[in-house]
């Protein structure tokens, strides 16, 4: 499914978390240029129960879906961390957002944040800061979208569009940034 502008592919981005999951709906053509179409945060209340804070993430991308119809949804893959509390509540968060594209038939694909930088920002180390930057100058926002959680949901769905969509290989119409990511990747298979 493809959003109303005819060549473009409505992404919804997901960054999981329990207390905030990042959301951010794009509308990304052919040529690789990008409109932001919704972007923010649902948020659950640290003090409740778990299956109520799972249940108002689901709600929540629930919400999302149905106002605005994306194609495909793209989450950020969970990555071991130290803290095991906090990578226990984006695995759990993670679950529900590919759960909830299950339940709509959308294709999902998971992303890891180094793959997300890369893409976005041609480096793969690159801070939050940064990549809030690229987000806002892609979409050319006058600012870049807070909190950082919902700046990482776009670049996301932009991450997805990029390196799934339908211009995907096409050196002529990737940026330098995509064009070193691709580089990356070539040179990852050898």
């Amino acid at each position: 499914m493809t959003s109303a502008r005819r060549g473009t592919v409505r992404v919804l981005g997901i960054d999981p978390g329990l207390t905030r999951c990042g959301i951010g709906v794009v509308d990304v053509a052919s040529d690789r240029s990008a409109t932001l179409v919704h972007v923010g945060v649902v948020r659950s209340d640290p003090t409740a129960a778990i299956e109520t804070r799972l249940a108002t993430i689901a709600s929540g991308i629930r919400a999302v879906i149905d106002a605005h119809a994306p194609a495909v949804v793209a989450v950020e893959r969970v990555f071991a961390q130290h803290n095991r509390q906090t990578v226990m509540g984006t695995a759990q968060a993670s679950g529900i957002a590919l759960l909830v594209a299950g339940e709509r038939g959308l294709p999902a694909a998971t992303h890891t944040p180094t793959e997300v930088k890369a893409a976005i920002t041609g480096y793969g180390a690159a801070d939050k800061r940064q990549v809030q930057a690229m987000v806002a100058r892609i979409l050319r926002l006058d600012e870049p979208p807070k909190p950082a959680d919902a700046a990482d949901a776009l670049a996301l769905a932009l991450c997805h569009a990029w390196r799934r969509g339908p211009t995907v290989g096409t050196a002529a119409v990737a940026t330098p940034a995509q064009r070193a990511w691709a580089e990356a990747e070539r040179l990852a298979r050898r």
